[in-house]
Formats: C-alpha cells, structure tokens, sequence
C-alpha cells in the first residue's frame, strides 16, 4: 500500500488516512488505488468493527481527483486514442463507495477541510459525519465539465433531497460547515482542533458495540429506500430474527437486567 493512504487496526477500529496533505490529498492512481485496497479491506476483515476515515494536514481531507495528474492522462488519451483516464471511476472511485457504504460495520469520516468532488463522494459514503468548523464541501464536477460520480449521485439526493442536490451539482459552490449541518451533511460541527480526538472517540464507541445489530441497521435502511413498505417489512423481520440469534443480543438482555454495562463481542 502507498505511503499517500495509512492504514492501522486497533481495537477493532481500521483507521484510513488519507495522505498527501501537501496536494490536499489530491487523488493521483497511487492513492487511488491504495484507498481502495484500505478501504476493502476494512470490509472485509471481521476483526474491524468501525472504521475511521480521515486526512492528514488542516487544509483538506480530499479534494478529488488530481488535476495535475489528470491532464497527463487526458493528453496521452488523446495521442493513444485509449480512452482509459476515465476508466479511474470503474477501477478506483466505484469499489471504494461500494466498501465504505457496503461495509457490514459503521464507518464515520473525519472532515478536517475542503471536501470536494470525489472527496465529497467518499465522506457521504460514511454512515456518520464529524465536520471541522472549519471544513466546506463542494461538488465541484460541472466546473471542470463532468457528471458527478463518487456515488454522489445517490448519497447527495438521500441527504439533501433531489431538487437541493439537482442544485448543488448544477452550480457548484462552496457549503461551509455549519450550511453542511443545516442540510444535514454534516452530523457533528466541532472545532477543528478537536476533530480527530471527537472522531475516534466516536468511531472507538461504534467499534465496541454490537457490530452485527449496525450491520443489520445499515442493510435495513440502504433496503428501505429502494423498497415498498411491505418489502422492507419482510426484510426488517429476517434481520431482526438474525440479531436476534446473535451473542450480542444475549449480552445486552442479561446486562439490561443486571442493571450493568453491556461488554459486546461483534459476534
């Protein structure tokens, strides 16, 4: 894996940095393809529990897609007739929403600064969102001419609604944090000093409860808005008797009536 993205396990928290705070954690194919394998990875090891996805620096948590790179790319295209630039949203961007938002485990994102473009797509694809005070979005895809990808497409319109999202990647702008919490991208404002260590003491909480309840939380709601009422009914009965079943449960009943803390063991 690329030193541009770190990766540490600790008490069943993965924790994903992004790395390159000299480019604003600019997406160049190293760090693509290293926060892809970060990010699967955390998926699908059982011993994570919650994953933590940050950035290093103050400036930026991403800024998308590398420009610098990208224009490289764009010329050798054109010299080749490839066509393979745009291939990075097949092989980077789409496996790393599918891990961050698929994942069986809560994911919360650390937003430190700008989140633009592709940045923007993968703090959406986290369950649970810390802002910075000093933190902004921006969709930022029409301004250099190009659809949205990243998965913003599907996670914008669920957070802000069709029409505001219809806006926000028609006429690309910059939401500071506090808008971000107003229109409900960002979950938690805090002082940007305090970010990472409200953060992790946020994703560590998450990592110690009952992981396949979260599991079941996520894969019910992601089944609901796709779904008819009677649908996800079924579905919330099939999950439900699976927690049920789970060690976990069992805990939680017995603690509840010992009247003492819950110890879950994410089984």
């Amino acid at each position: 894996m690329a030193d541009t993205v770190l990766y540490t396990v600790s008490d069943g928290l993965a924790t994903i940095t992004l790395n390159r705070p000299e480019a604003m954690n600019a997406l160049d194919i190293a760090t693509k393809v290293a926060l892809r394998e970060a990010a699967e990875s955390a998926a699908a090891d059982d011993a994570v529990r919650a994953v933590l996805l940050t950035a290093a620096g103050d400036r930026a948590f991403c800024v998308g897609q590398d420009l610098k790179e990208h224009i490289g790319l764009l010329n050798a295209d054109r010299e080749s007739g490839s066509g393979q630039t745009m291939s990075t949203v097949r092989e980077h961007y789409n496996p790393i929403v599918r891990a961050l938002a698929g994942a069986a485990k809560p994911v919360v994102a650390a937003v430190n600064g700008v989140a633009a473009g592709a940045g923007f797509g993968f703090a959406l694809a986290a369950d649970h969102r810390i802002v910075a005070d000093t933190a902004s979005f921006n969709t930022s895809f029409a301004g250099v001419a190009l659809n949205a990808d990243s998965g913003l497409s599907w996670t914008l319109p669920r957070a802000v609604g069709a029409s505001r999202a219809t806006d926000l990647l028609l006429f690309p702008r910059t939401l500071t944090a506090q808008e971000a919490a107003e229109l409900g991208i960002a979950h938690r404002v805090v002082p940007a000093a305090e970010l990472r260590a409200e953060a992790e003491k946020t994703a560590r909480k998450l990592a110690a409860g009952p992981t396949l309840a979260y599991a079941a939380i996520k894969e019910s709601v992601a089944f609901g808005l796709t779904h008819s009422l009677a649908q996800t009914l079924e579905k919330e009965d099939e999950l439900q008797t699976r927690a049920g079943r789970s060690e976990d449960h069992a805990i939680a009943v017995r603690a509840f009536v010992a009247k003492e803390k819950p110890v879950y063991l994410g089984r």
